[in-house]
């Protein structure tokens, strides 16, 4: 995962001992160190949650607090980075799907990092805070575009309702994923392979299914409704 930087915080990193300097001798431009404790973060906060601390999350880059410091500033700004690289990643593997569904499929069911970013969007709903709020809204963002991107390829059918589709989507397969391992208390969502493994083999023959075929057999459904709404099909 490689994104572009976001901008630093000048507020101290919470937990970091305010007598630790940060390291003069790193320069700013060390992309590959950043990207490191990115990447360590961001599996931190989807195996312990949000409340994470940085000494648990430059212990799992091998590195200490200050670098941290040196390169995010805080804390949020951290967060705020690892936001936009699982968004990425998540955006990328949606349209990756659309576009290539065998290979895409294939490489879902095999990387790990995909049951990392599994369950950092399931924290991001748990957390209940604005930052998480704001990660979801940016997920039907993205639902929207490379829905209507897809729409305009042939790939996807047309929606009355494009937004309200893209909501649907991902709030329903989000709480799906809450509900599928709510029922598997056994699954320890550190296990990011164990997560994967479980939430792609319920879901994806039966989900893939539903999205080709749907469930009516036929619109007399959607007609009705729409006669009620005052929008006649047709």
């Amino acid at each position: 995962m490689r994104i572009a930087d976001a901008p630093t915080s000048d507020a101290p990193i919470d937990d970091a001992p305010a007598d630790e300097a940060p390291d003069a001798s790193i320069p700013p431009s060390d992309l590959t160190a950043r990207a490191r404790l990115r990447d360590a973060a961001i599996e931190c906060f989807a195996a312990e949650g949000f409340t994470a601390s940085v000494r648990t999350i430059a212990a799992r880059a091998g590195v200490s607090a200050g670098l941290i410091r040196h390169h995010f500033g805080s804390k949020e700004a951290l967060r705020a980075e690892c936001d936009e690289a699982v968004l990425a990643m998540h955006r990328t593997a949606k349209v990756e799907g659309l576009t290539s569904p065998l290979s895409a499929l294939a490489q879902y069911a095999e990387a790990d990092e995909y049951g990392a970013m599994l369950v950092y969007i399931l924290r991001s709903v748990q957390d209940g805070s604005p930052a998480g709020a704001a990660f979801i809204e940016h997920m039907i963002a993205d639902a929207l575009a490379y829905s209507e991107t897809a729409v305009d390829a042939g790939i996807l059918r047309p929606s009355r309702d494009p937004e309200g589709r893209a909501r649907l989507l991902v709030t329903n397969s989000i709480g799906g994923l809450i509900v599928q391992l709510s029922l598997r208390p056994e699954i320890s969502l550190a296990d990011f392979k164990a997560v994967l493994h479980e939430t792609f083999e319920a879901t994806a023959l039966p989900s893939i299914e539903l999205y080709t075929h749907g469930v009516f057999a036929d619109s007399t459904y959607l007609d009705q409704y729409l006669l009620y709404i005052g929008d006649p099909p047709g």
